[in-house]
Order: C-alpha cells, then structure tokens, then sequence
C-alpha cells in the first residue's frame, strides 16, 4: 500500500521528536503489504480503529494517533492528521 505522503509523519516529527521512529516504522509496515481489507489492516496493525470514514491508527503506546482515509482498490492510504493523544481527544469527527 502507498502511504501519501511522508510529509505530514515528517512535520509531526519537528514538533514531537520522539514521534520520528515510531511513525516510520509503522509508514515502512503498511508499505510493505497489500491490505485487501480492514480485516487484513487490522491483522498487520492490531492497534486501528475504523471512525466514520476515517481509519485511525494508535502509534508508540496510543502516544500518537495517525488519522487516515484508506481505498484499499486502489492501495492508497492519504494521512489526513497526525495528533497527540490530547489533540486527538479533542478532534471533532
């Protein structure tokens, strides 16, 4: 699967530099595979939860929340947010 793009796992790290290796290891994870589903999804990263339209990955402990929407037909996943856990209790959904 294409993660599009690196950038936002990028500028998340500038501010939270802890953040890095854990956010490249799960980009490298989910690249590394073909996903046909959430069912597969969920059997590489036990840690997602699916929120209306959006798929949210918990990184580094739930640290971290990747926020992704995912067209598994075309192998895409585009990151719409990468928060805290703080920020992501106060994301409006």
């Amino acid at each position: 699967m294409r993660v599009v793009t690196n950038k936002a796992l990028v500028d998340f790290s500038d501010s939270h530099p802890l953040a890095s290796e854990p956010l490249q290891a799960w980009r490298k994870i989910i690249e590394s595979r073909t996903f046909g589903g959430f069912a597969d999804l969920k059997s590489a990263c036990n840690s997602i939860d699916r929120v209306g339209n959006y798929y949210v990955f918990d990184i580094c402990g739930n640290k971290y929340r990747i926020i992704a929407a995912i067209h598994f037909n075309r192998q895409m996943l585009f990151i719409r947010q990468v928060l805290t856990h703080k920020e992501y209790d106060a994301w409006k959904r």
